[in-house]
């Protein structure tokens, strides 16, 4: 939470986050499908309940003044900051996560205004799916080496259910930009972490730049950000 928190005081337009499900079928916010890498535990997300997964300290690993902090739930976060901050939420692994799309739809269905929320996946169908179960939520996919280049059918069909087409900077090229802008869509960069990438973005001329240094961003451009 610390992080997020960070973000609405630096003024970013969206903060970004992963969700995975527990074994209780929470959607609870972390990054790896592991807790091994960023909390004192070991083994996968979705073999811990929620209780189990609170009782990790999600901190220490980054910093000490971080002792304590703890795994927080989507719905936790949205009942915080859904009224100061616009919200993309990524979908890892849907295909681990069995049924992850409905009950992210069910939850968001709770809340009146979800027009800061934007869902994001690197699976393609996973997007179909929440496009058809919440088709007022834009959705974005995101093209990574696995999927570049993106041919002008496959194009097609992604602007047929989604908002967005987020690149990896690492393969973004004039032609994809210019591709999805004229199918009234929009484009976004990830992860920005070098200054020189960041410019190569807005050089480009995209719609956002989701980076986890914000005070570039702030600081350099008026592009959309967002804070991973």
């Amino acid at each position: 939470m610390a992080a997020f928190q960070k973000a609405v005081e630096h003024g970013i337009d969206y903060i970004e986050l992963d969700i995975h499900l527990s074994k209780d079928d929470q959607l609870v916010i972390i990054h790896d499908d592991k807790v091994n890498r960023t909390t004192n535990g070991s083994g996968y997300v979705r073999n811990f309940t929620l209780e189990e997964l609170k009782e990790l300290d999600a901190g220490s690993k980054f910093n000490a003044s971080f002792k304590g902090e703890k795994i927080i739930t989507l719905e936790e976060l949205l009942d915080t900051m859904l009224h100061q901050i616009g919200i993309i939420i990524e979908i890892k692994e849907p295909e681990a996560n069995a049924g992850i799309e409905e009950i992210l739809a069910d939850l968001l269905e709770q809340y009146n205004n979800t027009n800061n929320v934007i869902i994001q996946s690197m699976n393609f169908e996973s997007m179909k799916k929440m496009h058809e179960l919440l088709p007022k939520i834009p959705v974005a996919v995101l093209v990574s080496r696995a999927e570049h280049p993106l041919s002008n059918q496959q194009l097609d069909d992604i602007a047929d259910y989604a908002t967005y087409v987020n690149y990896n900077i690492r393969y973004l090229r004039p032609r994809d930009v210019e591709e999805i802008h004229k199918r009234d869509k929009k484009v976004m960069a990830w992860t920005i972490r070098d200054p020189r990438k960041m410019q190569k973005a807005l050089n480009l001329g995209v719609d956002g730049i989701i980076t986890d240094y914000t005070k570039w961003i702030v600081n350099s451009s008026t592009a959309e950000a967002e804070i991973n």
